[in-house]
């Protein structure tokens, strides 16, 4: 664990805003674990939707008395199909849920600390620079709900827990992952760069 903060554009959403803080009411280990399970689903679904994935990570810091948690996946979506990408984008906080779930530390308030907006934002936002139209709330003419999108990470994640489980385990203990380390554990290919070699 870091005992300085990561640099500020670490812990800035895509439009440099800073990203919101939960208070996670559980142990550092368990915490941490429940990081990698929100960035392993991030990564194994983009990969599954031939997503070149670069590194997948979590972030930890102490701050005062305490301790915070963030992840990272870094990714290149050129010529990935829109709704692939925004569901990519629903998966880790889906993994994150899932990984209470199953792990027995589901409560109300531990899953409303699993929230990303900034990866639903990062959707809305990205598809409507190509025409597509995801709205919060709502479904759209012509377009998709986050609700739709949800419901599409959800398979996706059921279909892929082992995988996912397999690189949370993996990415708590080693912190941080490459994209072909990920392929390694998981059987999926990590696509080529899109006009260069992996």
């Amino acid at each position: 664990m870091m005992t300085t903060a990561p640099a500020p554009e670490i812990l800035a959403d895509h439009r440099g805003n800073p990203r919101p803080v939960f208070h996670m009411p559980l142990s550092y280990e368990a915490a941490r674990l429940g990081m990698a399970f929100h960035e392993a689903g991030h990564a194994v679904v983009a990969l599954a939707y031939s997503v070149h994935v670069v590194r997948s990570e979590v972030i930890a810091w102490t701050h005062g008395t305490g301790w915070n948690l963030t992840g990272n996946t870094a990714y290149e979506a050129r010529g990935t199909q829109p709704w692939h990408f925004a569901a990519q984008c629903a998966a880790g906080q889906i993994a994150q849920v899932q990984y209470l779930l199953a792990y027995g530390l589901w409560t109300p308030e531990r899953a409303a600390a699993c929230a990303a907006d900034h990866d639903r934002d990062l959707a809305v936002d990205l598809l409507a620079q190509f025409g597509y139209r995801l709205a919060h709330d709502h479904v759209p003419a012509g377009g998709k709900s986050w609700g739709m999108v949800r419901g599409m990470a959800r398979r996706k994640v059921a279909h892929l827990w082992r995988e996912i489980r397999t690189v949370a385990h993996a990415m708590d203990e080693n912190t941080a992952l490459t994209g072909d380390e990920i392929a390694a554990l998981t059987g999926l290919p990590n696509p080529a760069l899109a006009g260069g070699a992996a």
